[in-house]
């Protein structure tokens, strides 16, 4: 007797809510897709549930869609991975979908995660349980108009994954292209400000089901407003929404735009020290200022491998003593506003015990451009938590965070360059290399 598929279901209820389902997806859709109606081309397609169930010995992952999307397969190794892309796709699965629940092992899955790769792209990454292949996607729909995606993996063994995760990705890469030049000129001080993760990587994951990636891109847009309100300043944010964007490319972004200053915000878990709490400030450095700090990096730096992406080129070597005395007084001006950074937070937030560290975050790595990460505090932290969600926190630390800002650029007369003023979601936007 074969046996009985073992279904790990998330998202809507099946059984009696198919019959309602066509309704689901007109609601989830919004107005305008749901007069095109189910399977219609237009607008993006809207993912309304996900599932996982095993049976003679193929794992299959099934999306409930609105309407067929074409969908293509690779594999990774290092860890193994299977890649899935698709155009874009609103999904609404819910926060007990793919990125929470979805790491509880299925077959020859051990996690999925999804969200916005690129513009107009999106992207699930399955995390497998050993080497597997997709034996070929299979479309269908029911009844009631929804589109079932399936996606069927099959046990293979290591010699046949490595071959195919050596051909890799079959599309061709799509070169970032830079903000179009503007004739006036603006002598402001540039900014970047960096929401960490984002897209296919959601960072950190609060036991309540809050995602790193959505706290800091709230705060970095807090950040950029009150900055902007000042008229002092430039500014150019990495991504303007849930999107994955490649560390390097964060890191061409700032250097591309001559940026004056790159600040990167993120948020730390350590869900076996809910204990710990505070905000951490981080400036590069080859060397780690201890273990943890190093740890950190090193999770930090493995986000492209969570989005399904090899970690891009990163700024090129110190070939010459010229380059080197560039880094080393970058790395000072880094220093110096890290220092301005803890003076402005430590009235108004907790601090760390170590509230100045030092470690190899690739995007810290430019050689030109000052650059800092803020670890904000931590998801496990439920005192963190709940001021990492506040607004009047946010507020208060943004306005802080702008008078550091202010201190540092005041000390620095000769810093600004004239360059044109790039706007300010242009960069966030650009095709993001895969």
């Amino acid at each position: 007797m074969q046996p009985r598929p073992r279904p790990h279901r998330t998202g809507l209820v099946h059984g009696w809510a198919a019959l309602a389902l066509a309704g689901s997806l007109f609601l989830a859709a919004g107005p305008a897709q749901a007069e095109d109606g189910p399977g219609s081309s237009g607008g993006a397609a809207v993912a309304i549930a996900a599932e996982t169930a095993v049976r003679d010995g193929t794992t299959r992952l099934t999306l409930t869609l609105s309407k067929p999307v074409e969908a293509r397969t690779f594999v990774m190794e290092r860890p193994d991975r299977a890649v899935i892309d698709l155009p874009e796709v609103n999904f609404q699965l819910g926060q007990e979908t793919g990125q929470a629940t979805g790491r509880k092992r299925e077959g020859l899955i051990a996690s999925f995660r999804y969200g916005l790769f690129a513009p107009g792209r999106s992207r699930i990454v399955v995390d497998l349980a050993g080497p597997a292949l997709v034996e070929g996607i299979e479309t269908t729909t029911t009844r009631e108009g929804a589109v079932l995606l399936s996606i069927p993996f099959r046990k293979t063994d290591r010699d046949s994954f490595r071959k195919a995760a050596v051909a890799g990705d079959p599309s061709p890469a799509t070169a970032s292209k830079a903000p179009p030049a503007q004739e006036a000129a603006d002598t402001r001080p540039l900014i970047v400000i960096d929401a960490g993760h984002g897209g296919t990587d959601p960072g950190a994951i609060a036991a309540t089901g809050v995602f790193e990636k959505d706290i800091v891109f709230g705060f970095a847009q807090s950040f950029a407003e009150r900055l902007e309100a000042t008229g002092r300043y430039r500014l150019v944010m990495t991504r303007d929404r849930d999107v994955f964007v490649p560390l390097a490319e964060r890191v061409r972004i700032a250097r591309e735009a001559k940026a004056d200053l790159f600040v990167s915000i993120h948020a730390d878990s350590i869900s076996a020290a809910p204990q710990v709490k505070g905000a951490t400030i981080y400036t590069g450095s080859e060397k780690a200022t201890d273990s943890e700090s190093a740890k950190l990096a090193e999770r930090e730096n493995r986000a492209d491998a969570a989005a399904g992406t090899e970690s891009g080129e990163g700024p090129a070597d110190v070939a010459d003593i010229l380059q080197e005395l560039t880094l080393r007084e970058t790395r000072g001006f880094s220093s110096g506003f890290a220092n301005r950074l803890m003076g402005q937070l430590s009235p108004v937030m907790e601090m760390s015990t170590k509230p100045h560290r030092e470690a190899g975050f690739k995007v810290l790595r430019s050689p030109d451009v000052p650059s800092v990460l803020i670890e904000l505090g931590y998801l496990s932290s439920k005192s963190d938590l709940e001021k990492l969600q506040s607004e009047e926190w946010r507020a208060r630390v943004t306005g802080s965070m702008a008078k550091a800002v202010d201190l540092f650029f005041s000390g620095r007369a000769t810093l600004s360059r004239p360059v044109a003023p790039p706007p300010r979601k242009s960069a966030a936007i650009a095709p993001v290399s895969p």
